[in-house]
């Protein structure tokens, strides 16, 4: 709109510089002369509607603009030339008027190239803001990934520390300080066993040919029932039975491992269950058999044939930690197994023969509870 007033503003100047040429060149040069009568329509048609008219009347003015800019330009030309060859301090009224022509041209072309430049600005820095934006928004979907991933592994980090230390929902467990015949932890066993399922957690410092976790003994028999490591395997024994159920890797040392023995005497089936996974089951093991009543456990040592605490081998004895110690009167089905050995909350079972926080488990030789 501004280059169409400026056009207008010159072609103003140029009739008023010199009026008398403009009318005489548009009367030679009129095409379309306007008069009252019709027009002649470009197809011939008598019968002209107001829409005809209107662009025949736009087509002249078209053409009369295009020729007012022809004369006005030949004008302009012509009056610079006769400046140029005039002295320099000729002050006269067209010089003077094409000098304001002049300098208002200038001024507007100038304040046209301002707006030209400030609106190709706006847009410049609009469409950098909105690269900008894109990165900037890009920036932080990616600052916020970030986030999300330290927060999972800050998490992840978290259980572990937690669980390292204890099992999720425990509130205390047993600390075996050192290696000693002294150094065991007992409870006692009322009732005689035709089925039995023993589960605790289990923390070893280190295991050794022989490292004792869990033992059942009677008057008749010390060695009536045996869940122990050797080494990195897992071996689980019942009365004076030769076959053993073993697990081979199933020890980790320094680490938290969720540990399952089951047996029945109906069909004599023996399993080992190591982190909610039955990993070894062996049948026909101690068939008919039945676990007399009135037995005692030792946790982390076994008890000597003499019967003796003094007679205890050291080098059986346990280093570490226990918790979540429960024993069932029967195997149990694998769906509880599983739940006891999920870390949140994995102190929350009870068993019915020994039940962790429940029953009475008495610490000796440096063994003791610990938050």
């Amino acid at each position: 709109f501004t280059l169409i007033r400026i056009l207008f503003i010159l072609l103003f100047s140029c009739t008023l510089v010199n009026s008398h040429f403009y009318n005489i060149h548009l009367s030679h040069t009129s095409v379309y002369p306007v008069t009252a009568g019709t027009t002649s329509s470009p197809c011939g048609s008598r019968d002209q509607t107001r829409w005809d008219k209107l662009f025949i009347m736009l087509e002249d003015s078209h053409m009369r603009q295009n020729m007012i800019l022809e004369a006005c330009e030949e004008q302009m030309k012509r009056l610079r030339e006769e400046v140029q060859n005039k002295p320099c301090m000729s002050t006269s009224p067209e010089d003077s008027s094409l000098q304001h022509l002049e300098n208002f041209t200038g001024l507007q072309t100038g304040r046209l190239e301002k707006l030209e430049n400030g609106y190709l600005g706006q847009v410049m820095m609009k469409t950098q803001q909105e690269t900008n934006g894109g990165k900037l928004e890009q920036a932080l979907m990616t600052t916020v990934s970030d986030l999300q991933k330290v927060h999972t592994q800050l998490a992840a980090l978290q259980r572990v520390a937690a669980h390292r230390y204890l099992p999720s929902g425990c509130e205390m467990a047993l600390l075996f300080p050192m290696r000693s015949k002294h150094s065991f932890a007992e409870a006692m066993v009322s009732p005689s066993l035709t089925g039995l399922s023993v589960c605790l957690w289990v923390r070893v410092t280190e295991a050794l040919d022989r490292t004792m976790l869990f033992s059942y003994s009677s008057e008749r028999n010390p060695q009536e029932f045996q869940l122990l490591l050797n080494r990195n395997t897992l071996t689980f024994s019942i009365s004076e039975e030769l076959a053993a159920v073993q697990a081979h890797g199933a020890g980790s040392a320094g680490q938290w491992r969720h540990y399952c023995a089951l047996w029945g005497s109906e069909g004599g089936v023996a399993s080992l269950w190591v982190d909610g996974q039955q990993v070894s089951s062996l049948s026909a093991v101690a068939r008919g058999h039945r676990l007399p009543e009135g037995g005692a456990v030792l946790l982390g040592q076994e008890k000597s044939s003499s019967g003796m605490y003094r007679d205890m081998d050291p080098t059986v004895a346990f280093t570490g930690k226990l918790t979540a110690i429960n024993m069932w009167s029967y195997p149990l089905h694998p769906d509880k197994i599983k739940k006891l050995a999920n870390q949140d909350g994995a102190c929350d079972e009870r068993g019915d023969v020994i039940g962790w926080g429940v029953s009475e488990i008495i610490p000796h030789g440096g063994v003791q509870y610990i938050n």
